[in-house]
């Protein structure tokens, strides 16, 4: 046990609590993956057998990690443990159980979309209006019900209102569907265990006997069902060990309950508590203004981070001019830290707060030839051409996916039209069958016409004769020869676009995988495969080898570092993020969040927000961020981008002009005192009332400058003006709130 000596006191104190229930507090950086691995490790050596321990992660990239490191402490043995995703470990258990609660083990687990899909047909068959209703929101709401363990039928009982009414009719729908479709969702991974373990007890004591040590990664983001499953597993011995930090918990969008690790101490009194404290990741001053910050939040667990690396730079502020020019500073402070530093572009990543703010970044990315990687774009497998063939493969895998047969059944084409689709489709319904159970009786089907028939048996033969060969060829040879007999390598070779050429080169790739995947598992099935590529997540794809910048939002950042940072759109309603009025508890979990990125920046850390920005199509003039004076301004330095300041300097030389000539009315000499107690006068103000704004009309703004208008639209209150500036182009101005002044 010399590795032991590896740890510091505390980490060695958490690895050598063997028994009994205990919860480590682990802050960022403090080496929460090393104090897992180990105890995990310790507990082998310790001679308990590995496949007595269950390790539950959050991503297969934490899991994989786990495990390499476990293997080279212990060796072999590491194969023998139960270790993976929450999801991906629970469906092992339902294939090896399903038929207990009415499923076969080839169930389908559908990915976001094709139970999004799901949605939509039920709420057809209710006769919802997907205009007027909203199939997202529906499936949110149904998913926070389930992972809060809330049946249809209470979720109907205690509905309040219209919504909730229509909401619960289609939760009831969607679970009689998935179960007919033998289908489930990511949720069902969850709390279909809870119903294997309460209907069958037996089932239930043989895990708890099997499983005499767990460990839960991340504890801070598990929701009801995850809590309550876990819990049924470790009732027997009690030996669970939760690590996780409830400053970095931020996925209550997602059903996580933080209540779970705030509330540890008193569901297990007996619990031990250990707080790993020193960070061995950021400077002294990325921690003392993390530390700062996270002292704003009420509900916590006291920690008090410290470090023994260098005291480093301050974190860098920088004021940006609007959207552009923050892709802009990024652009010149990763070059300039390049050469300061001696960094590699793959040492970078940029964060923020949505999806849509990568788009003024990559296009300054490109503009200087920056290589850079988006995680959490659209991945491998949720590409149309990947899922085309996924869905013939699950069909062959699960007869009963209406999903898939929906996908396939038209795909390559073979002359069916809606109609006849819909003909199928009442007939399954009325029959209380699957669509691939009905397509078998199509001489029975009324409607369809002759070529209908032929097409749908031609289906039906080419379906059965795949599931024959199943049973004779490998994977490989078995995806090989479909997607051949498909035609639709042949058929994008043939179109010869550079996207159809990319699909190819993605369903070859596709192929690659199935055969890797064949030849490097045990006993591997297509069922397997199909399992484990629908629970990849965006992390998961991340490998961080490649020399490019990285750009993530902050949710996906978890659980990485870098050597440089940048969290961009530092901004009221943007971060922390709100379209109203937010609660006390929603601005602390984006506090936690921003308390995430803050922590993967190890050496170097830049914040930028913007005087201006267009969200939603409109510009809008946000205000900074209440987090960047919640850090202290003894971590800060702060600066004016040189567009910002140019552009400023640039207006108030020409607004000096404008004021001058405005004084010289009579309306305004009383009012002469306002103008020296405010050099800019307000956006209201005479200058701008006064001053005729049509096309062609020069005009001075305080941010861009000197700009010609080009077109100017509406009345009132929401008249905009298009204007031409010199330096940064057109822009669509709201003239409320413009502060044009007159130019020449």
């Amino acid at each position: 046990m010399s590795y032991l000596q590896e740890l510091n006191p505390v980490q060695r104190k958490a690895v050598e609590a063997v028994n009994g229930p205990v919860m480590i507090v682990a802050g960022a950086g403090s080496g929460k993956t090393r104090v897992l691995t180990y105890r995990v490790a310790h507990l082998i050596s310790s001679r308990v057998p590995p496949y007595d321990i269950l390790a539950l992660t959050f991503t297969n990239k934490a899991a994989n990690e786990m495990r390499e490191r476990i293997a080279h402490l212990v060796g072999g043995q590491a194969r023998d443990i139960w270790m993976g995703t929450f999801h991906s470990t629970f469906a092992r258990i339902l294939r090896r159980e399903a038929e207990t609660i009415g499923y076969t083990r080839t169930f389908t687990i559908y990915d976001s979309e094709d139970s999004l899909n799901v949605i939509r047909q039920c709420m057809a068959d209710l006769g919802l209006s997907l205009q007027q209703y909203k199939p997202h929101a529906f499936r949110a709401l149904i998913s926070k019900a389930k992972n809060n363990l809330v049946h249809p039928d209470e979720y109907q009982r205690t509905a309040s209102d219209y919504i909730s009414e229509k909401v619960g009719q289609v939760f009831e729908q969607y679970v009689r569907r998935m179960r007919l479709n033998n289908s489930m969702d990511f949720d069902d991974l969850l709390i279909k265990p809870i119903e294997l373990f309460e209907k069958k007890k037996s089932v239930l004591e043989k895990y708890k006997y099997r499983f005499k040590f767990v460990l839960i990664d991340e504890f801070q983001d598990t929701n009801r069902a995850q809590y309550v499953v876990t819990k049924m597993l470790t009732e027997r011995y009690k030996n669970i060990c939760v690590v996780g930090d409830d400053a970095q918990s931020i996925y209550a969008f997602r059903g996580a309950d933080i209540r779970n690790i705030l509330d540890f101490a008193k569901d297990y009194p007996e619990c031990a508590t250990f707080r790993l404290e020193q960070n061995y990741r950021s400077t002294k001053s990325i921690l003392h203004a993390a530390g700062r910050l996270i002292e704003h939040n009420n509900h916590q667990i006291p920690k008090a981070l410290w470090t023994e690396n260098a005291q480093g730079d301050p974190i860098t502020v920088v004021s940006c001019a609007d959207d552009r020019d923050e892709g802009l500073q990024v652009v010149r402070n990763v070059k300039e830290e390049i050469q300061r530093r001696k960094l590699a572009l793959r040492d970078f990543a940029v964060l923020y707060r949505t999806n849509a703010q990568s788009r003024a970044i990559e296009d300054e990315f490109r503009r200087e030839g920056i290589p850079y990687v988006i995680v959490g774009g659209v991945r491998f497998y949720e590409r149309k051409e990947i899922k085309d063939v996924l869905a013939y493969l699950r069909l062959l895998t699960n007869e009963r996916d209406d999903e898939s047969f929906r996908r396939v059944i038209n795909y390559p084409s073979r002359g069916l039209g809606g109609v006849s689709l819909d003909h199928l489709q009442e007939y399954a319904a009325s029959h209380t069958i699957s669509l691939a159970e009905a397509a078998g009786d199509y001489g029975k089907i009324a409607g369809l016409t002759d070529r209908a028939r032929v097409a749908i048996s031609g289906f039906i033969q080419f379906i059965e004769k795949y599931r024959l060969l199943a049973e004779k060829m490998s994977m490989s040879e078995l995806a090989r020869s479909l997607v051949d007999e498909l035609g639709i390598l042949r058929s994008y070779k043939e179109e010869g676009t550079p996207e159809a050429m990319a699909r190819w080169e993605n369903v070859q790739e596709l192929l690659s995988a199935i055969s890797e995947f064949s030849d490097t598992r045990e006993d591997a099935s297509m069922a397997q495969f199909l399992e484990e590529v629908s629970l990849i997540s965006d992390v998961d794809s991340w490998e961080g080898t490649k020399n490019a910048v990285t750009l993530m939002t902050l949710h996906s950042s978890k659980g990485l570092e870098f050597p440089v940072v940048f969290i961009t759109g530092l901004e009221e309603n943007l971060l922390p993020f709100s379209s109203g009025t937010l609660e006390q508890s929603e601005l602390e979990e984006e506090r936690r969040l921003f308390y995430v990125g803050i922590t993967r920046a190890q050496q170097k850390l830049y914040l930028l927000h913007t005087r201006t920005r267009y969200r939603f199509g409109d510009l809008s003039f946000p205000v900074v961020s209440q987090f960047v004076s919640e850090l202290g301004d003894e971590a800060c330095e702060m600066r004016s981008s040189q567009s910002l300041t140019r552009a400023s300097a640039f207006s108030k030389g020409l607004q000096g002009a404008a004021v001058h000539r405005a004084r010289k009315s009579p309306k305004h000499r009383a009012d002469e005192s306002a103008y020296h107690r405010d050099e800019m006068p307000d956006y209201e103000s005479e200058s701008q009332l006064e001053m005729e704004i049509k096309r062609g009309t020069i005009v001075i703004h305080e941010t861009f400058g000197r700009g010609k208008v080009l077109d100017v639209s509406g009345r009132g209150e929401s008249q905009k003006a298009s204007v031409q500036f010199d330096e940064f182009g057109v822009k669509n101005l709201v003239l409320k709130f413009a502060r044009l002044r007159p130019g020449s």
